[in-house]
């Protein structure tokens, strides 16, 4: 149902730190919901690359590119809103990212609500290049 909201197109890239090294990769995402919630009510988030299933561990979330969030401390989250027509960036921990060429990228992001009994999960695989 949500599925178009989930990893925007042409959003991967590889994520550097302030001195330059290459730290991992992202990729932009809306929420799969049509209003804002806080980031305890993320349910999960899971990352697929060239059909690896990355770590949870080694997942982090942020709905502002100011606060960065492991997914059990977005658990406790319940002042910080992801607020519903803003992108949110799910980053991979990765020493040397993404390799240059072309890799194949799933994301899922499962949202919960306080009145849908069920969890509500977008997917979406996309073929990125990494340049």
């Amino acid at each position: 149902m949500f599925d178009n909201n989930v990893f925007l197109k042409d959003s991967c890239r590889n994520v550097t730190d302030a001195d330059g090294k290459v730290i991992g990769y992202e990729m932009d995402t809306y929420i799969t919901y049509y209003r804002g919630i806080p980031l305890s009510m993320i349910n999960f988030l899971a990352v697929e690359t060239d059909g690896e299933k990355v770590p949870t561990g080694d997942i982090r979330f942020t709905p502002d590119h100011i606060d960065w969030f492991t997914l059990d401390e977005m658990k406790t989250v319940g002042t910080i809103k992801w607020e519903y027509g803003e992108k949110g960036t799910v980053r991979v921990l990765r020493e040397g990212g993404l390799s240059k060429g072309t890799h194949r990228v799933h994301l899922t992001v499962c949202t919960r609500t306080a009145y849908i009994p069920i969890p509500l999960e977008g997917n979406m695989t996309r073929d990125v290049v990494i340049a």
